[in-house]
């Protein structure tokens, strides 16, 4: 058992999600430099998604749901932590950087994607029970068109948008809907973004970096 004076510091509560979904793909985009910063984000030691266990096993439920229709989860992020959320803040206000703005905020100034909810101070995934997945088709062998990329910072990308296609909208509540009845809950601005309703530590955000040898100190 892990023992830890810091609670922040403490991953006893959390798994390597692969662990409990092995069919899970994972392209951690904060462990890459293909995210809206445009380099490694504080935190993240390796390119492994973290959750908490019950989160973790609301998945499984999902994957079992989803894989006998076809399905895998894609999985681009679950717990993040709280440094990584301070260097998104810090580079929101400070650095003038906007490298990756025709990829992720072509049509918003940076300082917008605070104003318009899409980034926030504090991250429901730094409490661990938070994820942002997409479907893999295994008969295609590509991802369900969702009628946006990820971290598209755009009203395209609101779950409920509408000047999408209906394959793209349906596909949009296949993913939804097996969440839902699984336990999580959606965002109105992202339709990739999922938190578990009974998330087991709503008011801790953790510090700890996403590391599966952390896991195991």
């Amino acid at each position: 058992m892990n023992v830890h004076s810091n609670p922040e510091m403490d991953p006893s509560g959390f798994v390597v999600l692969a662990d409990f979904v092995p069919s899970v793909i994972q392209e951690i985009r904060y462990y890459s430099t293909y995210n809206f910063i445009g380099e490694r984000i504080d935190g993240y030691e390796e390119p492994c998604a973290l959750i908490t266990k019950e989160a973790a096993r609301a998945l499984k439920a999902v994957s079992s749901e989803l894989l006998v229709r076809g399905y895998r989860l894609k999985v681009f992020d679950a717990y993040r932590p709280a440094p990584a959320v301070r260097q998104f803040v810090l580079w929101g206000i400070e650095d003038t950087d906007i490298r990756m703005k025709p990829y992720f905020y072509p049509s918003l100034e940076k300082q917008e994607l605070f104003k318009k909810g899409y980034i926030a101070g504090k991250s429901s995934h730094s409490r661990g029970s938070a994820v942002d997945l997409t479907l893999f088709d295994m008969n295609s062998g590509r991802e369900l068109d969702m009628g946006s990329p990820f971290d598209l910072f755009s009203e395209v990308s609101h779950p409920d948008c509408r000047s999408i296609t209906d394959e793209q909208f349906e596909n949009r509540m296949l993913l939804q809907g097996a969440m839902l009845r699984c336990g999580f809950e959606p965002i109105d601005c992202e339709w990739w973004h999922f938190m578990l309703k009974d998330e087991p530590y709503p008011d801790t955000y953790f510090e700890f970096p996403v590391s599966a040898e952390y896991l195991r100190k």
